[in-house]
Order: structure tokens, then sequence, then C-alpha cells
């Protein structure tokens, strides 16, 4: 919502410099006319993609409410950037990160709970952020979420990740929370995503001397699941992605492989 909420930001804007005053004054000569100065100025075309898809998504609103009757986002089409290949940490790297010794403390034992849901379950940072305490069974190995689309996905939980979660669960009890989030700040509330980034971000300089973000646990996840079971559609189905071609970025690992599928 953020992110959609900064793109609509930068139509308004634009609309303000060309004097226009309503939504449905804006045009897709205008909205042309913004994708080139964005473009110019350096912005990535999945970021102007993403843009799109925010003012996509304002428009189906307005003409559904009846305040607009087209849509200037119609037809255009975000100019194409090179498709960059996800930055994985090898299995090596992952199991160092896991394995470097966890301080016996609130924050320690949290954020190694963390690494390993998201590494054992391929989480995004929202869905991790977003998981209460009944939504994680730790007898059945499971953790359900809430994906893009308000998409709902039931995933497994490694035994390491299972041990790390009862550990933090033990700490976390000592806390007093009414918050029924699993992952908690020392107030006793929802961890916000840039906390977990930053927490994520301090156990890669501190384990490996690299940098590290939420989403390289999720491509290391994918990754390491394509290499040992060859298996495109429970990649895709573990991950939650709509649509296949998304789930491919991880093929590059094995081209082989995929040749033989197709």
């Amino acid at each position: 919502l953020s992110a959609y909420r900064s793109d609509l930001a930068k139509v308004f804007e634009f609309s303000q410099r060309q004097t226009l005053s309503a939504w449905a004054d804006l045009q897709i000569a205008h909205l042309r006319e913004l994708v080139a100065e964005l473009h110019k100025g350096g912005l990535s075309g999945r970021s102007i993609a993403r843009l799109l898809s925010a003012v996509r998504g304002l428009y189906a609103y307005l003409i559904r409410e009846g305040l607009c009757l087209h849509d200037p986002a119609a037809g255009i089409r975000p100019p194409k950037g090179p498709r960059k290949l996800p930055k994985v940490l090898d299995v090596d790297r992952a199991q160092q990160l896991l394995d470097s010794p966890v301080a016996d403390d609130f924050s320690g034992c949290r954020d190694h709970a963390i690494l390993e849901l998201l590494y054992s379950s391929g989480l995004r940072l929202s869905e991790l952020v977003g998981v209460d305490i009944v939504d994680i069974d730790l007898q059945q190995g499971l953790v359900t979420v809430l994906g893009k689309g308000n998409k709902q996905r039931l995933l497994p939980v490694g035994s390491k990740a299972i041990a790390a979660v009862q550990r933090w669960m033990v700490v976390r009890d000592q806390v007093k929370s009414d918050d029924p989030a699993l992952f908690i700040g020392v107030r006793g509330r929802r961890m916000s995503p840039q906390l977990v980034r930053e927490r994520v971000r301090l156990a890669g300089a501190r384990d490996l001397g690299q940098h590290l973000h939420p989403h390289m646990l999720r491509h290391s996840f994918a990754s390491h699941i394509l290499e040992s079971s060859h298996d495109l559609r429970a990649v895709q189905e573990l991950l939650g992605h709509a649509d296949i071609s998304t789930t491919q970025i991880y093929t590059h690992l094995d081209f082989q492989h995929l040749a033989q599928v197709y």
C-alpha cells in the first residue's frame, strides 16, 4: 500500500504541474509523458510497471464509482529493463548463517527464528510480519500465510525452524503483550517490515560479512528446493506465484533439466 501510495503521489504531482484539476482530466498522452520523464530520470522498468499498475488500480475504482470513463494507463507498456537474476546464498552460506551462535536473549532468539522461518518456508517479508501465533502449528510443522491478492497458503515448516520458533515462544511468553503477532518488538507490538529488514541486515553483516535482505532468503529457499527436487510447479505453489513465468527465473540454475521437462 505504501508503495502504491508513493507511485500515485508521483502521478498526482505530475498532474498538478500539468494543471489538471481532476483525475478524469489525465489522458494517455499525459501518462506517456510521465513514463518518459521517469525513465529518463533513471527509474527502472520494473518500478515504472508498478506505477502503471497503481494507476490501473485507481482508475478501475474511479470507473466503478462512476467518477471517470477511461483508464489512461490502458495500452501503455513500461520500458523493458534487463531482467536481473535473483541474488541467492549458496547452500553452504545459508548453513553458515543459520548455524551461527545464537544469543540466548529476546532479540537473539527472535531474530534466529525469523531467519529460520524465512528460509524454511520461503516467506515474503509481508507474510512473515503478518503471521500470528494461531497461524503456526508446531506439532504438524505447518504455517498459514496470507500472500498477494489475499491468497492463503499452507506451507511446511522445517524441523530447524520449528525448534527455533519453539525457543522464541518461551522467550516471547515472558513479555507482557496482547498482540496476536508471532514476532513482536521489545514493547510487545507486532514487528514492522522495516525492523525485520534491519535485523536481517545486521545478521548478514555479523555472520556472513555481506548484505542480506529477507527476499534473498526467499530466493535462496526457491533455488535450493528447485536444485534438489527439479519440480518447478511445486516451487511455484510454495512461493505463491500466480504465473509460473515468475518462478522460471530460478531455472537459470538448471537449464538442462528445464529442456528435459519441455
